[in-house]
C-alpha cells in the first residue's frame, strides 16, 4: 500500500487508558505544590488518584445495602445477582463492560476485548439464562508463519509448517513431550516455575510460537509464565480427546455485559451510574462509606457491605485499612497494556479461520469478528472485519496515552497486516483502535498459588471480584466468578454467618 492511499485510510481512537480518574483539583483535600495545574480531564490527575492522593469525604448522603464499585462484567454480574437488593453500581468509563465491551460499524459488530468462551466455564451458563444462545467457533487456531496460513497448528498443522523437517520434529517432540506431562499432579511445582524452562533442546521457533501466543491469553511470554499454564493449554489444545468446546458471538463476549446491561437498566438505571469515579472506601463501625466524583461534584454513600469489582492495582489505592500482606499481595499482581486493532474492508480478504497466530508481528494474533455467523442462511458479509489482538510490554503502555501515539500503534498493525498479505493489494476503509492500559493481568509464577488467596480474602465488610482475584489466568469466566463469590460471602457476612468455603480449581479456560 503507497503512502498516499494510506493517508486516505481512517484512524479512529478509542478507549480509555486512565488507571484512576479525571478529578479537579480543588476536590483534593490537600493540593501540593507537585500537583499540576489542569483544566479539566488528565491522565497525570488519573494517576495520582492511583497513587493515593487524599480527599475530604463528604457526608453520607444515601445509603444502601451494597454499593458495587466497577461496571465491567464482574460488576454487571454482581448486581444482575443481586437484583433482590438496593444495589448502587458506579464505572468511572462513559458505558458498561469493562474489558467485555463491544463497539459497531455501520451495524456490524467488533471486538475491543474479551474473545470467546468455553461449554464447560460458568460463562457459558450465565448466558444462556440471560437468553444468549452461544455460538460455536469449531475450528482450531491456525497461523502464518513465512506468509503461509498453516490450519490447526497443533493438530494436522505440524506436518505443514514452512521450517525445515528438523524444526518441524521438534515442535513434535515438545507436543509429545508435554503431553506425557502430569500437570495436574506437579500443579504445586509448575505454577512457581516459568514455562521457558520446559524449552530447553527445543528449536527457537517454539518458544516464538508461545511468546506470541502467551501475552494474547495470559499477559505473559513464555520466560514469565507459569509453567502450569503452558502446559494445560498445549494438552487442551493438542491432546488426544481434544474438542474445539469454545463459543462466542459476533464481536466476541462484549454480548454478554451488553445483555446484562439491558436486563438490568430498564428497572435500576437510578442506581447505576457511569462516569463515577472512585476514589476513597473506607470501613466504619456498621457501614462502609464510598466516596467518588461524578458530575464534577464529590459525593458520598454509605451502605451495609461493598464489592469491589475493580482491578487490584486500583483497588489497593482505594481501599483503606487493607492489611499489609493482603496489600503486598495486590501490588505483585501485574497488568500489560493491550489495545485491539479491527481493521474494517468492505470485501472479503481473509475468511479462512477464526483465529490465526502471526508470530513476529507487531500484533499476535487476528480473529474474524463475523465468524460465527458467517455461514447462516441469508447472511452477506458486506464487511470483513479483523480484530488485531496487540499486546504490550509493560514499559510501552505510554505510548497509547495520546492519540497520535495510538494511532502509531494502530498504523504498525496494519503495516504488518499487509506485509502478510502483500499479494492481495487490498486496502480498509476504516482502522480502529481501542486503547487500555491496565486490562489483563500477567499469569507469573506464584500468582495463582501466592497471591491471589491472599487478595480475595474479604476485609470485613468489604469484598472483593474481578477477574484478577481468581485465576489462573484473566477470563470472562474468572470475573463472573468472583462476582458469583463475592455475593456469597457478601450475603453471609450480613446474615451473620461463616464465610462459605471455597474449592480451588486448576483448569485453564479459553
Amino acid at each position: 500500500m503507497s503512502t498516499n492511499r494510506r493517508d486516505f485510510i481512517k484512524f479512529v481512537v478509542a478507549g480509555a487508558v486512565a488507571s484512576g480518574c479525571p478529578v479537579d483539583l480543588s476536590l483534593l483535600a490537600a493540593p501540593t505544590e507537585q500537583n499540576p495545574e489542569v483544566d479539566g480531564e488528565d491522565n497525570r490527575i488519573c494517576h495520582q488518584v492511583r497513587d493515593g492522593e487524599v480527599f475530604t469525604r463528604p457526608p453520607a448522603s444515601a445509603r444502601h445495602d451494597v454499593v458495587i464499585v466497577g461496571g465491567g462484567v464482574s460488576g454487571l454480574t454482581a448486581a444482575y445477582l443481586l437484583r433482590n437488593r438496593d444495589f448502587l453500581i458506579l464505572e468511572k468509563e462513559p458505558h458498561w463492560g469493562g474489558n467485555a465491551y463491544v463497539m459497531e460499524f455501520r451495524g456490524n459488530t467488533y471486538a475491543t476485548g474479551a474473545a470467546f468462551l468455553e461449554s464447560n466455564e460458568v460463562a457459558f451458563g450465565l448466558a444462556k439464562e440471560i437468553s444468549l444462545e452461544p455460538l460455536p467457533v469449531n475450528n482450531w487456531d491456525g497461523s502464518i508463519i513465512k506468509g503461509e496460513f498453516v490450519p490447526d497448528t497443533w493438530g494436522e498443522g505440524l506436518d505443514k509448517l514452512p521450517y525445515s523437517p528438523s524444526i518441524r520434529e521438534g515442535f513434535k517432540k515438545f507436543k509429545k513431550d508435554v503431553l506425557a506431562m502430569d500437570a495436574k499432579t506437579r500443579a504445586k511445582e509448575l505454577f512457581g516455575i516459568p514455562f521457558s524452562d520446559f524449552m530447553k533442546g527445543y528449536p527457537e521457533e517454539v518458544k516464538q510460537w508461545w511468546d506470541t501466543y502467551g501475552p494474547s491469553n495470559w499477559g505473559a511470554v513464555t520466560d514469565e509464565t507459569a509453567a502450569a499454564i503452558g502446559i494445560l493449554e498445549l494438552q487442551a489444545l493438542a491432546g488426544a480427546d481434544r474438542k474445539d468446546n469454545r463459543y462466542t458471538w459476533p464481536g466476541g463476549l462484549g454480548a454478554i455485559t451488553r445483555r446484562l446491561a439491558e436486563i438490568l437498566l430498564p428497572k435500576y438505571a437510578d442506581r447505576m451510574q457511569v462516569e463515577a469515579s472512585t476514589v476513597a472506601v473506607a470501613s466504619e463501625k456498621n457501614e462502609v462509606q464510598v466516596t467518588y466524583v461524578h458530575g464534577g461534584e464529590l459525593k458520598t454513600v454509605a451502605a451495609k457491605a461493598v464489592i469491589m469489582a475493580t482491578p487490584k492495582f486500583i483497588t489497593r489505592r482505594i481501599v483503606q485499612g487493607l492489611p499489609d500482606k493482603q496489600s503486598e499481595a495486590m501490588q505483585r499482581i501485574r497488568y500489560i497494556p493491550y489495545p485491539v486493532v479491527n481493521l474494517v474492508f468492505d470485501k472479503p480478504v481473509f475468511n479462512k479461520g477464526y483465529d490465526t497466530w502471526c508470530p513476529g508481528n507487531t500484533f499476535t494474533d487476528f480473529v474474524v469478528a463475523d465468524w460465527v455467523v458467517r455461514n447462516k442462511a441469508g447472511y452477506q458479509q458486506k464487511y470483513n472485519i479483523l480484530s488485531c489482538y496487540t499486546p504490550m510490554p509493560e514499559e510501552q503502555r505510554v505510548s497509547l496515552l495520546t492519540e497520535p501515539g495510538a494511532r502509531r500503534v494502530a498504523k504498525n498493525v496494519l503495516r504488518d497486516f499487509q506485509k502478510l498479505f502483500s499479494s492481495s493489494n487490498i486496502d480498509p476503509i476504516e482502522v480502529h483502535i481501542y486503547r487500555r492500559g491496565h486490562p489483563l493481568y500477567m499469569s507469573t509464577p506464584g500468582l495463582f498459588t501466592q497471591s491471589q488467596p491472599l487478595v480475595r480474602v474479604p476485609l470485613d465488610r468489604i469484598f472483593f471480584a474481578n477477574t484478577d482475584s481468581e485465576g489462573p489466568v484473566s477470563t470472562t469466566a474468572g470475573a463472573i466468578s468472583a462476582a458469583q463469590r463475592a455475593v456469597r460471602e457478601m450475603e453471609h457476612r450480613l446474615a451473620g454467618k461463616p464465610a462459605p468455603r471455597r474449592q480451588e480449581s486448576v483448569a485453564v479456560a479459553g
